[in-house]
């Protein structure tokens, strides 16, 4: 097995830009690990290796996940993301503490942490909503990446509809959160619930945009109707 992941970071070494490594060195604010090499090319060097595996059974395949995850690179994360959101069918309750430790221990960047929430652990909590409760624990967390996972992972599920209360639950854990980077998550899981929900969601703003980070109540309203913007941006005096 550790053969796949052997050849996977030999064709990622090969593909590797110095140009594309630079620029994504500086487009992140926080020190990143990165091969330098289009996101395109990474999808299909994990889908082409992918098709290697497919038969193995879930444990193998998210174990092979775990073991890109432990190497710091962005473009091994996004290929454990994509894989770990191929096995999604077959996901079971006991998967929640593998997508937790990844979150907890290997997530180190807004992008990484999007494409696992967006996606994989998204997925997850649509097919096990008992787990919205451990989502509001990780807002509490002390680590920046978990509390922005607690509202990222719901962005999916939010724009469907779905979880309105729990989504606002989260908002107001992290409503004066110092973070830019978790303003701008609950500001994003905000705006995708008010494609569903808009009068809700612009009533919470609202009501809450006296003490909303900025940065937050931009990203929420970005959807809205001209005139709704113009209200949640009026100053009270």
């Amino acid at each position: 097995m550790n053969n796949i992941i052997n050849k996977i970071r030999q064709e990622l070494r090969q593909n590797s830009d110095e140009s594309i490594q630079k620029s994504s060195l500086n487009f992140f604010k926080e020190k990143i690990k990165v091969y330098g090499i289009k996101n395109a090319t990474v999808s299909k060097i994990g889908k082409d290796y992918y098709n290697d595996i497919k038969e193995k059974n879930k444990t193998e395949i998210l174990d092979l996940c775990e073991e890109l995850w432990q190497s710091g690179y962005m473009e091994e994360s996004f290929i454990a993301c994509n894989w770990s959101y191929a096995v999604r069918n077959n996901y079971k309750p006991e998967d929640f503490s593998i997508f937790e430790r990844w979150v907890n221990n290997y997530v180190s960047n807004w992008a990484s942490c999007d494409t696992l929430c967006n996606h994989t652990i998204g997925t997850f909590v649509e097919k096990y909503p008992e787990y919205l409760s451990d989502l509001k624990k990780w807002a509490q967390s002390k680590n920046r990446w978990t509390r922005r996972a607690s509202a990222v992972t719901l962005i999916i599920p939010a724009r469907q509809g779905l979880f309105i209360n729990d989504i606002f639950d989260i908002a107001n854990i992290l409503l004066l959160d110092k973070d830019d980077l978790v303003q701008k998550g609950y500001g994003w899981m905000l705006k995708a619930a008010s494609q569903a929900n808009l009068q809700v969601v612009f009533d919470y703003v609202m009501k809450n945009k006296p003490k909303m980070p900025r940065t937050a109540l931009r990203y929420a309203i970005e959807k809205m109707p001209k005139e709704l913007k113009i209200k949640a941006m009026e100053k009270d005096f």
